[in-house]
């Protein structure tokens, strides 16, 4: 046995040399370029994903057991109109259907996520394993099998059993890292005979920073300047303790791979030649996407973050960073746990160090600690959600990083696409087709650059639920009509140009690719006639049922007429009657 300090000396050396093979990324080389006709590898596979609270719907259906999301979109004013994601798509219900549209856009391969509380209620496995929930996600997979489509299943995709988080804080405590292992084995257990592609984690960012920071998402708790570093640092034990699982336990007789599927906007420095600007940029970077890929591909978190982290900390007057630290024990049973990494990518940021002093201590926060600022070019295209634009080159530049940064790895694209906020209905989406067209020629830049990506996951098959926004986004390249209670699918424009990109394995010429975008437009005039013919019927039915109904077209009279009246008129009385006293007074 080697002596304790030759061991320490090795793992010093290994981690060096680990380092050192990652090239440095060019920050002042970004060539924009035109748009590259050309075909993608043979063998490259195209999909397009979805998630469990997202799509399913069922929420307290079959013995399945209560999230953190349907606990809290059930509080008024956490979510855009207090939608909910309680029926959402039904696609509990609607396998078959939904496995007809993913054959008829030709997708090699279709990633969804298994909800955790749908197969084990409470989250821990001795408690109960839900046999309805095993069955459901059988029939999925054996449809698309069936299909001859590859299913790609995210192990957690946001949906925590509220059991985990009660009891224990859920991502707060270390305790949920065997919960999760447990829930892992069992989806290994019954389904990895047939799913050969697992992803641990979907944007592990969020859930730390929106779930444990900010409050925005469930649990909707706000732990500033603690909760976020909290989360992400169990999350990426959680995640490393599940691929050794599969790889001592699973692989051997299932030959699947695991990986994990992590969000990274592109931070652009503002001035390519400041060099404080390309510094806030690599930092920007670093604390997003870095914070989760350099521990699991070099063993420790980015160096950038430990210093201005602890640099803070140590401003507070406290006695250690609040960044939680990985022992050496750790830092080699957490490296090299990818066998793929996902890339979930949408937009991009111009970013700069920031020019006025740093905040006071007791506004400490993830984002103050980055100390840098986002800023956005007016000119970018904006389809209407705020924080996405229309960047396509950042795409390439953010795969690049990746290659340069962490050796090559083998990339799935896991999320890219565009939502549109409309009010009204629209399925001629030449804004997304726009997209899609841009950032997949980017990525397929990236692959002539050298990057190793296998695969793309078109973002989303179905409008959904989108989280803290409710409905009011829509991801889908199929609009789903949420009005009605069979949820009615409907291809929109974007639909005919992915399938033909698709066809094509890429862009063949300029001439064929207009043609495509021409054909897809004139399609979708005659899906939006029969929608609204469909639009219409329903508001007519509507209309009939409040007539048929005089009780209930009372009530609604009273709630949305009378009672708004009557507190206007109050609120105007006890104001005159107010002025009147306060002018006896005088």
């Amino acid at each position: 046995m080697l002596p304790r300090c030759a061991v320490s000396v090795c793992h010093v050396f290994v981690l060096v040399l680990c380092l050192s093979a990652a090239e440095d990324f060019d920050w002042t080389k970004n060539d924009h370029g035109s748009f590259y006709y050309g075909t993608f590898p043979a063998g490259f596979s195209w999909g397009a994903g979805s998630s469990a609270y997202q799509t399913e719907g069922a929420w307290d259906k079959d013995g399945k057991g209560l999230s953190i999301w349907d606990v809290f979109t059930h509080k008024r004013g956490k979510i855009q109109l207090n939608d909910t994601g309680d029926s959402s798509c039904e696609g509990y219900y609607k396998i078959k259907d939904d496995v007809s549209l993913i054959k008829e856009l030709k997708l090699n391969h279709y990633r969804f996520s298994i909800s955790w509380p749908r197969l084990i209620p409470t989250g821990i496995k001795s408690d109960h394993i839900n046999e309805k929930g095993i069955q459901y996600y059988n029939e999925l997979i054996d449809q698309l099998l069936a299909n001859k489509i590859t299913p790609i299943a995210t192990l957690y995709h946001w949906d925590l059993p509220q059991v985990l988080q009660d009891k224990y804080g859920g991502w707060q405590n270390i305790s949920i890292v065997n919960h999760f292992n447990e829930f892992a084995s069992l989806c290994f257990e019954r389904f990895g005979n047939r799913v050969k592609n697992w992803i641990t984690f979907n944007n592990p960012w969020s859930v730390a920073v929106e779930g444990y920071e900010t409050g925005e998402h469930a649990p909707g708790l706000r732990l500033r300047g603690t909760g976020a570093y909290r989360a992400a640092h169990n999350i990426i034990k959680a995640h490393a303790k599940v691929w050794h699982t599969y790889d001592t336990q699973w692989r051997g007789k299932q030959q699947g791979l695991l990986g994990i599927s992590l969000s990274g906007d592109w931070g652009e420095p503002v001035d390519i030649s400041n060099q404080k600007d390309i510094e806030a940029a690599e930092r920007y970077v670093q604390f997003y996407l870095g914070w989760f890929a350099t521990p699991i591909f070099h063993g420790d978190y980015p160096q950038v973050m430990k210093d201005y982290i602890g640099r803070k900390s140590s401003q507070q007057g406290l006695g250690t960073s609040r960044l939680p630290t990985f022992s050496p024990q750790e830092k080699s049973y957490i490296k090299g746990t990818c066998d793929f990494l996902g890339v979930g990518h949408f937009t991009t940021r111009y970013i700069t160090q920031k020019s006025h002093p740093s905040e006071r201590s007791s506004s400490s926060s993830y984002f103050t600690d980055r100390d840098l600022a986002e800023l956005v070019d007016p000119r970018w295209p904006d389809p209407g959600s705020e924080w996405l634009y229309s960047v396509p080159w950042g795409f390439r530049r953010l795969l690049n990083f990746v290659k340069s940064q962490y050796a090559n790895p083998m990339i799935y694209v896991t999320e890219n696409g565009v939502s549109e906020k409309m009010r009204c209905t629209e399925l001629c989406d030449e804004w997304r087709i726009h997209y899609f067209k841009d950032y997949i020629n980017e990525m397929l830049k990236a692959i002539r650059d050298g990057v190793n990506v296998k695969g793309y996951t078109a973002w989303s098959l179905l409008d959904k639920f989108e989280w803290d926004e409710g409905y009011s986004e829509r991801f889908g390249l199929y609009y789903v009509d949420f009005r009605n209670k069979n949820k009615p699918r409907y291809p929109k424009a974007s639909v005919q140009f992915y399938k033909r990109v698709i066809s094509s394995n890429g862009f063949p010429n300029q001439r064929e690719v207009e043609n495509w975008r021409i054909k897809a437009i004139e399609t979708c005039s005659s899906s939006n006639q029969l929608l609204a013919a469909e639009e219409q019927r329903s508001t007519a039915a509507n209309i009939l049922r409040l007539i048929h109904d005089p009780l209930t077209s009372h009530m609604e009279m009273v709630t949305e007429i009378v009672v708004p009246t009557v507190c206007t008129l109050s609120i105007l009385l006890c104001a005159i009657l107010l002025m009147f006293l306060l002018r006896s007074r005088d």
